[in-house]
């Protein structure tokens, strides 16, 4: 015949430490590690946690190429210069910087010697283009982009890539549609 004894305090308080520590293995053994789609509910969120995924790609990418010394946004304009689509003005509006920000980017560029400026005698227009180290740099930029999205093929369905795809663009386009210049919020200057 087993006779029960009341318990004391101390004893409660180490079965309560040893249920505890069960549970935590039994979390770490049996359930999986919450997503980041279960830890952030919101889109604003989510997109705030992923947005570093292609800069922290690129930025590797640049480092083991020796362009540490790249500057933001260094890499976009070194995109635009390569697919030499865009205008000075046009490129000014994608980086989304002031014109004397964008002056200042380009010295900085040409100092360091991913870019050549050259002004023209006759009418005074500025022609930027890519050196090899530029070149180089872009390339860099491109593999680090690419194993981005590689991963995204990946681990994605082709639709729930589709979809991806279609929700960025649709976000893009509630930017354009919204009236007014955009409010800079970055530290004082």
């Amino acid at each position: 015949m087993l006779v029960s004894q009341p318990l004391h305090d101390d004893t409660l308080v180490r079965l309560s430490e040893s249920l505890t520590v069960l549970d935590r293995l039994e979390y770490g053994v049996c359930m999986s590690k919450p997503s980041i789609a279960d830890t952030y509910g919101s889109i604003p969120e989510l997109m705030r946690v992923a947005r570093g995924s292609y800069k922290r790609a690129i930025d590797e990418r640049l480092a083991a190429g020796g362009f540490e010394d790249l500057p933001n946004p260094g890499g976009y304009l070194l995109a635009y210069l390569a697919n030499e689509e865009e205008s000075i003005p046009e490129m000014i509006e994608g980086l989304g910087i002031r014109k004397r920000e964008f002056s200042q980017l380009v010295d900085v560029l040409v100092l360091r010697g991913y870019v050549t400026r050259t002004i023209d005698s006759q009418d005074g227009t500025v022609s930027l283009a890519l050196t090899e180290r530029g070149r180089a740099a872009n390339e860099a930029s491109f593999e680090g982009a690419g194993y981005v999205d590689r991963e995204l093929e990946r681990q994605l369905t082709e639709v729930e890539l589709a979809g991806l795809r279609r929700g960025l663009a649709v976000l893009a386009e509630i930017k354009r549609s919204l009236p007014g210049p955009a409010i800079r919020r970055g530290l004082p200057r």
